[in-house]
């Protein structure tokens, strides 16, 4: 290895992110829609977390990881598109390294607390529907808490993990990046130096990440469909398939688009595919997570109806 290269790894200071669209019209289509994508998913996830925090019939295990999965929401759309918004007004299409870094990271940050945050989800769905006899003990608010806190150390460490092996590439040339924020992926491509243990690396703790969770959903859910199948109520199958499926459709989405992502070994040029997948990760999922819950939750519908009609009603 070059003794010089752990002192300046790096002979690029910026980046060009090529964005989505080259014509100037398209570009205010781009942002009209994205601006208001954002307002909708701000919008959406807001409402969620203030149902969940002022109805008393919402403080349930459930509703607690809802709410911070609308957290998470609102940050991993916010990491991404009010940057490529300003770009847009701007007519600048740079980004600095140390910026675009820290872009990466905090996105890795927020798509693997998902990973582990549905992960829970889908154990207190086993626990409340297979175990109801235990199930106010063994999610107990501590427990809540703890699987939080560790699914936060968790993704930070992913997090952190990659932001770092990055820093050990070096980028000479080209800078121009084909994609609206910056990902693994698409850096890869513009290191003049071997990428091989990175993606190695990324498709090793994607592995793990996607793999470990999916199998505990996955089995969790065997379970759960056993248990609801031998309801004899017709309601209570239906209210248990409704909360599950409500769970299963995020989960499908975000697994699908990320699995689709980062699980390939091997250099692939950047593509209109990358982008789509990556307006589905960044927009569309987190758009999609409150209209998903409150639609299929007649519960969140009847917290939103009171909170926000009551209210209008009384003024």
């Amino acid at each position: 290895m070059d003794p010089e290269a752990g002192i300046n790894r790096t002979a690029i200071t910026e980046f060009i992110l090529l964005g989505l669209v080259e014509t100037e019209m398209l570009q205010s289509v781009l942002f009209v829609l994205f601006f208001f994508a954002y307002l909708v998913t701000v919008g959406g996830n807001l409402s969620i977390l203030v149902a969940i925090l002022v109805e008393p019939k919402l403080h349930t295990p459930m509703y607690f990881f809802l709410g911070n999965l609308s957290v998470l929401d609102i940050g991993c759309i916010t990491v991404t598109v009010p940057p490529m918004l300003c770009r847009l007004v701007s007519n600048r299409r740079t980004i600095s390294y140390d910026a675009c870094l820290t872009q990466l990271f905090f996105f890795h940050l927020l798509a693997g607390m998902d990973c582990f945050l549905l992960t829970a989800m889908a154990y207190d769905r086993f626990l409340a529907i297979c175990r109801p006899l235990t199930y106010s003990t063994r999610m107990n608010q501590t427990v809540q808490r703890i699987l939080v806190a560790v699914s936060w150390v968790c993704a930070f460490t992913n997090a952190l993990t990659h932001t770092i092996a990055l820093t050990t590439l070096n980028f000479c040339g080209p800078k121009e990046v084909n994609h609206f924020y910056c990902d693994l992926p698409q850096l890869f491509q513009l290191s003049c130096s071997s990428t091989q243990l990175n993606e190695l690396l990324l498709f090793a703790v994607g592995f793990i990440m996607a793999g470990a969770p999916v199998v505990l959903i996955i089995s969790s859910y065997i379970h759960v469909a056993a248990a609801v199948l031998q309801i004899r109520s017709e309601a209570g199958r239906k209210k248990a398939f409704s909360t599950c499926g409500s769970h299963l459709t995020v989960v499908c989405l975000f697994y699908g688009t990320g699995i689709f992502n980062y699980m390939r070994l091997g250099a692939e040029e950047a593509s209109d595919k990358d982008k789509g997948v990556g307006i589905f990760n960044t927009v569309i999922n987190p758009m999609l997570n409150p209209l998903i819950y409150s639609l299929r939750n007649p519960d969140v519908q009847g917290a939103l109806w009171r909170v926000f009609v009551g209210k209008w009603s009384l003024t």
